[in-house]
């Protein structure tokens, strides 16, 4: 069941995006189930904020149609998912969006897509839905699970890598995101490392690194998990000799943050980044910040994106989802301004879309906070290998 604080402030949520509409058309009830509570509460958190914010953008509406974010917390946990899945779609919802995690949405999408109603993911991507699994109902706004860490592999062959180890949790974006490197990596992979999804505590992991000696690090572990594992590689002294290389959600702007001069000119592969030098992202930052009164991560980038798109559609069909198929066809035309840039839809409802190397470093002249800064584009138009499997 929801917390009962998060619960409060769903209504609350709730009934400050839809006031401006209330005089309006009914609005457009979005079923919006995230990750709210856990250490990793903060992912689901930036996504729904900046939801909010694209909404609030239009005064309530997304592509000029009243719309109305119903929140529910998954607790990180499939069978909450479902249960507040089940509940909306019983209570009329055909159009669902806000999960963070690849098993949440692997409870949760099935029944969503027998029902006929849409889903549209602001994160989760995972394999499973990308190929023979794609369904004409179910888009990705951010990217499929293994695209970071193709560019991941890309990024290690051109810093000269030879011999790597791999981390991530043993789960279905972990294994995706070791496939993902592997796809592209030209070099040895001397050990393929699995941990559990909450693990705190990488001393073994740590020791091991440090006998196998490797050429770099790739990991992968997003939310709090990634805090302490960057944390406790800078302390256990492996950051002065074995460069870590990441995606950039297992050290995204909140986690640098958190973990201090830990990842100091660590190397994060990703769409975007908050100094992403375009007038469309810096707007962005800047309303998030002054909405917010923080960075928005780029889990908030891709809610906002997502959004965007979902006003794309709304417009198409004046928010009347019963025309389904019009609706679907405005999806794929992807017709918003990205604030990641250049994005558009491969066959199977997934993006197209460039991934650049970035690292972090020091702002305003070595003075400042440490920041992701671009270093180059690893991959072009990138789309997943499991495309070709889906028959849309």
């Amino acid at each position: 069941m929801m917390a009962k604080n998060s619960l409060f402030a769903a209504l609350a949520l709730s009934v400050l995006a839809t006031a401006p509409a209330a005089h309006a058309a009914d609005p457009v009830k979005i079923g919006f189930i995230t990750t709210l509570s856990t250490p990793a509460g903060y992912l689901g958190a930036d996504q729904r904020d900046a939801f909010l914010l694209a909404m609030g953008e239009e005064g309530g509406k997304l592509g000029g149609v009243p719309v109305e974010l119903v929140v529910e917390d998954d607790g990180l946990k499939p069978a909450s998912g479902k249960q507040a899945a089940d509940r909306m779609l019983q209570s009329g919802i055909k159009l669902f969006s806000g999960i963070t995690f690849s098993n949440v949405l692997g409870a949760v999408a099935p029944g969503v897509l027998a029902a006929d109603a849409f889903y549209v993911s602001t994160n989760a991507g995972p394999s499973t839905f990308a190929g023979k699994e794609c369904n004409k109902n179910y888009f990705v706004a951010s990217y499929q699970n293994d695209a970071f860490h193709s560019a991941g592999g890309q990024a290690a062959n051109e810093l000269g890598y030879k011999k790597v180890v791999l981390l991530a949790p043993n789960y279905q974006a972990g294994r995706d995101a070791l496939e993902g490197f592997k796809r592209t990596f030209k070099g040895t992979v001397e050990a393929e490392i699995y941990t559990k999804l909450d693990q705190n505590d990488f001393s073994v992991e740590m020791a091991r690194i440090r006998s196998l000696a490797p050429d770099a690090v790739y990991q992968f572990h997003p939310g709090g998990a990634g805090i302490t594992f960057v944390k406790q590689y800078n302390n256990a002294g492996l950051s002065k000799t074995v460069p870590l290389l990441m995606p950039g959600f297992s050290l995204d702007t909140r986690m640098i943050e958190a973990t201090g001069n830990a990842g100091d000119r660590a190397y994060l592969t990703g769409i975007w980044s908050p100094e992403t030098d375009t007038p469309a992202s810096k707007a962005f930052v800047a309303a998030f910040r002054k909405a917010y009164n923080r960075t928005p991560t780029l889990y908030a980038q891709q809610a906002y994106d997502a959004a965007k798109l979902i006003g794309s559609g709304l417009k198409a069909v004046n928010g009347d989802l019963t025309k389904a198929d019009a609706f679907r066809a405005a999806l794929k035309k992807a017709d918003f301004k990205s604030i990641r840039g250049d994005f558009k839809f491969g066959n199977n409802n997934h993006p197209i879309q460039n991934y650049y190397l970035m690292q972090l470093q020091r702002s305003e002249g070595g003075a400042g906070p440490l920041v992701p800064v671009v270093v180059r584009q690893v991959l072009k138009d990138d789309q997943d290998v499991y495309a070709k499997a889906c028959a849309l």
